[in-house]
């Protein structure tokens, strides 16, 4: 049976039990469907999705289509009482719990503008209260981005609004996306579709949640910090107790309980798909045993005492049966993904061989919240095995092979040249193998990528194979492919860090970013040491370059460095990493250097600019 036809009597079959769910406690939406930033640009369009009203057609999987219809319903909707919700603002869910006196934000999105738009949406239909406290369950940008838009930093100051997070999530928000944040950047165009149009033949959601906003990125720091499984707080005549489930979805994460409401919240942990171990866009693997054993603590410690469930992520459940059923189902889908690829992966099978055979019993696929929609088995399977024994599968032909574009000229020239190539893969397509067809294509692309022909013939491959993916990230990859190969990478700007996220990163974090962009043909020519006085936080750095590296050790002067700088952290950022001019920096007086000025602007010289849009598709 196809992929196509399994999702078609699936979706045949539908108890309709998650819309029922997705429907329940609805109020109202905005007027207005757009949502604008200060400027006037768009941040988000909640009439983006209305596409979806008709039934699949042809372009889309009916299963995937299924779920973007269930994760696009947009408003604010009452999840228990006096726990309420606003969906379909963003990838995210934000969470309200009334405190008596004031509002608890459960997770207040991307984005300043999205936030402060569900804010104003629960004043205008449910009471209009200060904000107490903001949660963030876990240190994903969805999640903390838009608490400007619902408290400020000088209430946090304050102490009249506290903002309570899981231990390291400060580091790991900050820092998670900085080192490798370029290259993620440019992935996630793939992953979430930022350049696809929103239509039936385009973008049609991740598969966990609408598109991202694009509105303004904030961050303020933890006021309060949780430390331990069971550790309980108390906001308004609101009782919470938490749970820490530290590597799971996330670096720093954590799951709540509200005994008087007998809610229990489950951050990014428990979702409407299957989830990611290891994103398209790149990050550190996650742990899928973790995962599974904190599922069960979860089950154990709050399940069995719930009438509702919600998240950070999709909709509600409700019903204390319903809950445990859905937990343990969850919970064994990632149990049996990573002791299944641990068997195989000890049978002697490789990773991209048990991607290719390892499924999940019936008894768990057919489980809607199960299925591929956002993580995949075949990608999670790959992530586990990562995980254990590297990229390498021991195979001495695989140890040291051909990068892609060599390899590729030798694989034409092996089989007949560009057209045979061509006309082997147009076989392929006849026969239904799309994925060897793409194979073939992709060699002929990275052999000459001049060959418009092959573009657009490996171009319409992947179109197709993007209409049929379960998966909205699959999709969004494939037809963010094929737009590339067609048009070429959008011309977008290079990663930036907002204001908010550059006043928490801490000093080191930022020097070790510094040190990734370094050109090491310049680095090697030279061997000096700089003092880095930062006048605004009271700091000192060494700097020093040898050997082509650039180390930094915080809290360290050295007498005998060539130079020592004194400068405020805004300079220090603009001149290393923003490629700002240091020389009228040195003339106004903003920076003050003791020793050969010439050294510093040498240092800032061996940084290299960011690249936003290297290729991906082609070589």
């Amino acid at each position: 049976m196809s992929q196509i036809e399994e999702a078609r009597q699936l979706v045949a079959a539908d108890d309709r039990k998650d819309f029922d769910f997705a429907n329940r406690g609805f109020i109202a939406t905005r007027a207005d469907p757009v949502i604008k930033r200060a400027d006037g640009r768009v941040a988000y369009d909640l009439s983006s999705y209305r596409f979806l009203e008709t039934e699949a057609p042809e372009t889309a999987n009916p299963s995937l289509w299924r779920q973007a219809r269930i994760l696009t319903q947009h408003g604010l909707f009452k999840v228990a009482e006096r726990i309420y919700q606003v969906r379909g603002f963003d990838v995210s869910t934000v969470s309200f719990i009334d405190a008596g006196a004031g509002w608890i934000v459960v997770d207040p999105l991307t984005t300043t503008e999205v936030a402060r738009a569900a804010l104003d949406l629960l004043f205008e239909h449910v009471a209009r209260k200060p904000v107490l406290a903001v949660i963030y369950s876990h240190s994903h940008v969805d999640h903390y981005g838009g608490v400007g838009g619902v408290t400020t930093a000088a209430a946090v100051a304050a102490g009249t609004v506290k903002v309570i997070a899981p231990e390291g999530f400060l580091e790991n928000a900050i820092s998670e996306n900085i080192i490798a944040g370029p290259a993620m950047l440019r992935r996630a165009r793939f992953q979430f579709g930022h350049t696809l149009a929103c239509c039936a033949e385009g973008e049609i959601t991740s598969g966990l949640g609408p598109r991202p906003s694009r509105g303004t990125l904030s961050l303020i720091a933890p006021t309060d910090v949780i430390t331990r499984t069971g550790q309980e707080m108390t906001i308004g005549d609101v009782t919470m107790v938490f749970q820490l489930t530290p590597g799971t979805e996330a670096p720093a994460e954590m799951n709540f309980y509200l005994p008087e409401h007998r809610a229990v919240f489950m951050a990014e942990n428990a979702n409407l798909t299957m989830h990611n171990l290891l994103p398209a866009r790149g990050a550190l693997v996650r742990d899928a045993k973790a995962w599974a054993d904190y599922l069960t603590e979860s089950i154990r410690l709050f399940a069995h005492k719930s009438d509702v469930m919600f998240a950070a992520h999709g909709i509600p459940r409700f019903g204390g049966d319903e809950i445990v059923a859905f937990l343990r189902s969850h919970r064994d889908a990632y149990k049996f993904l990573h002791d299944q690829t641990v068997r195989l992966m000890n049978t002697g099978l490789t990773a991209m061989e048990i991607a290719e055979t390892l499924r999940l019993p019936d008894v768990l696929s057919k489980q809607w919240f199960n299925r591929g929609y956002y993580g995949t088995m075949s990608h999670n399977s790959k992530a586990i095995y990562q995980r254990y024994l590297g990229w390498y599968d021991a195979n001495p032909a695989n140890l040291n092979p051909l990068p892609p574009e060599p390899a590729a000229k030798k694989y034409v020239a092996a089989m007949g040249g560009a057209e045979a190539v061509k006309a082997l893969a147009s076989v392929s397509e006849a026969d239904g193998d799309l994925r060897w067809a793409a194979t073939l294509l992709n060699h002929v692309v990275f052999a000459d990528e001049t060959n418009a022909a092959a573009r657009e013939q490996l171009a319409a491959i992947y179109t197709l194979l993007g209409f049929e993916s379960e998966a909205g990230t699959w999709r969004n990859i494939y037809l963010t492919g094929a737009q590339e190969l067609r048009t070429g990478p959008a011309r977008l700007p290079s990663a930036g860090f907002s204001p908010d996220v550059l006043a928490a990163a801490t000093t080191p974090m930022m020097l070790d970013f510094a040190a990734v962009r370094v050109n090491p043909d310049k680095a090697a020519e030279r061997a000096f040491t700089i003092n880095i006085e930062l006048t605004d936080r009271g700091e000192r750095h060494l700097i020093t370059v040898e050997n082509g590296v650039l180390v930094h050790e915080a809290g360290v002067a050295d007498p005998n460095a060539n130079i020592t700088v004194r400068l405020s952290w805004p300079d220090l950022l603009a001149t290393l990493l923003e490629g700002v001019a240091v020389e009228p920096c040195v003339a106004s007086g903003s920076i003050m250097i003791e020793g050969d000025a010439a050294l510093y602007s040498a240092l800032t010289d061996l940084i290299e600019p960011l690249t936003a849009n290297f290729p991906i598709v082609t070589p």
